[in-house]
C-alpha cells in the first residue's frame, strides 16, 4: 500500500467550553495544549499520523473563524487542504464534503477520518492498528471503525457490538459489526463491559474514497447530489463560494445515523492504545500521570499539600500552591481562575457564561 494514496481527514470544527477557562468558544480545546506538552491536541493528532500520511494528504475541516489558528498550528499542510464549513451540520455533511473534495484530487484515495481533540497514549500501537485497517480498506469495499476496549462502565460513549465469532478473511483483527448502541445508562453500561464484544465508539473511520462516496449515494442521495453537483469547482477559487451556498442545504445528521447504521459492509477493529476523547476535566484527570494521592498536575511549578484526587492545570503561572483540597479542579487561563469540585464539573458551562 503506497503512502502516497493515504489521506487523513481531521474534523476540527467543534466548539465548547467544557474545559473552561482553558478552552472557550473562540479557542476550543483542539487548539489548546491540554496535556502541557507544548503542542495542541490538533498538532498531536497530525503528529501521530506522520509516518502513515504525507503532509500534502492531510485535510482539516473546520470553521472559517478558526482559519488563522489552523494555519498557524499546521504550517506544513497546504492551505487548500483546509476546508471551511459555513455552518454546523454534524459529521455526515462534513465527511461528504471532504470525501468528494479528495476524490477530485485522488480517485484512489484511502482515507482515515478522526476527531481533532482525542488523545492516544500508545502511539506505536495506534499506528500499527491504523496501518492494518488502511491495508484492509485499500483491498476491499469495507468501512472500518475502531472499537476501544472498555475498562469501565462509561455512560458518555456510544458502543459498538461486534460479532467476534468469525474474523474477516483478510485480517484476523477485524470483525463485522452487529450493531451500534447509543450512550447507555449505568445499568446498561455495566452489562456491556461484562461481555467481551462491546467496544467504545471512538469516532475514527477508515475507508476507500469510492466506498464512502458510493455509500452516500445509496443512503443519503439528497446530500450526495449536493456535493456531486459541485465537481467542477473543487480545487478552484469558486469552491468556497459554492460551499457557502449549498452546504446549509444539507440535513444536520451524524455519519453514524446517515451511513454506519445503514451500510452492510461495516467492520470494527477492536483496539487498546490508551484512547480518550478528553470530553471532561474528569477524563483528563484519569489520563494524566498522578502522584501517590491521586493528584494530576499540569504546569511548571505546582505544589500539592494535604490534597487528594485533584487536577491542577496552571501552565501560565510561575508557582502554584494548593492545600487541603479533595476532588477538585484548579485551572487558570488568561486571568481567569476556576476552583470547582470534579463531581460538579457539569456546571462549568454555567460558570463560563457561554451558551
Amino acid at each position: 500500500m503506497a503512502k502516497s494514496s493515504n489521506h487523513l481527514v481531521i474534523m476540527a470544527g467543534g466548539v465548547g467550553s467544557r474545559f473552561w477557562p482553558m478552552s472557550t468558544a473562540e479557542h476550543p480545546k483542539q487548539f489548546i495544549d491540554v496535556l502541557g506538552v507544548g503542542k495542541s491536541l490538533l498538532q498531536l493528532t497530525v503528529e501521530r499520523f506522520s509516518s502513515l500520511v504525507a503532509p500534502e494528504n492531510v485535510w482539516v475541516v473546520t470553521n472559517q473563524k478558526y482559519a488563522g489558528i489552523v494555519k498557524q498550528q499546521l504550517p506544513d499542510i497546504p492551505e487548500g487542504n483546509i476546508l471551511y464549513e459555513p455552518c454546523r451540520r454534524n459529521t455526515a455533511p462534513c465527511i461528504a464534503y471532504v470525501s468528494w473534495r479528495i476524490k477530485a484530487k485522488d480517485p484512489k484515495a484511502n482515507i482515515v477520518v478522526t476527531p481533532s481533540d482525542h488523545i492516544v497514549m500508545n502511539t506505536v500501537e495506534f499506528q500499527r492498528v491504523i496501518k492494518e485497517c488502511m491495508q484492509f480498506t485499500n483491498e476491499t469495499d469495507a468501512i472500518v471503525t475502531l472499537g476501544m476496549k472498555p475498562n469501565r462502565p462509561e455512560t458518555g460513549y456510544g458502543y459498538i457490538q461486534a460479532d467476534l465469532s468469525t474474523s474477516s478473511l483478510r485480517n484476523k483483527e477485524i470483525y463485522r459489526v452487529d450493531s451500534f448502541r447509543e450512550k447507555p445508562n449505568l445499568e446498561t453500561a455495566l452489562k456491556y463491559i461484562q461481555k467481551n464484544n462491546y467496544f467504545w465508539n471512538a469516532g475514527i473511520f477508515i475507508w476507500n474514497v469510492n466506498t464512502i462516496v458510493n455509500a452516500f449515494r445509496i443512503y443519503q442521495p439528497a446530500m450526495a447530489k449536493i456535493f456531486e453537483s459541485m465537481h467542477s469547482v473543487y480545487g478552484t477559487e469558486k469552491e468556497q463560494e459554492k460551499i457557502n451556498e449549498r452546504f446549509p442545504e444539507c440535513e444536520s445528521i451524524s455519519v453514524d445515523y446517515a451511513i454506519m447504521e445503514k451500510a452492510e459492509e461495516i467492520f470494527v477493529c477492536p483496539a487498546d492504545f490508551g484512547w480518550s476523547d478528553l470530553g471532561t476535566w474528569g477524563s483528563l484527570h484519569e489520563q494524566s500521570k498522578k502522584d501517590l494521592y491521586g493528584n494530576a498536575c499540569i504546569g511548571p511549578d505546582i505544589n500539592i499539600i494535604e490534597s487528594h484526587n485533584c487536577i491542577v492545570h496552571t501552565t501560565q503561572e510561575k508557582k502554584v500552591v494548593v492545600q487541603g483540597l479533595d476532588g477538585y479542579i484548579v485551572a487558570e487561563n488568561n486571568n481567569t481562575l476556576l476552583i470547582c469540585k470534579l463531581s460538579e464539573e457539569q456546571r462549568i458551562k454555567q460558570f463560563s457564561g457561554e451558551n
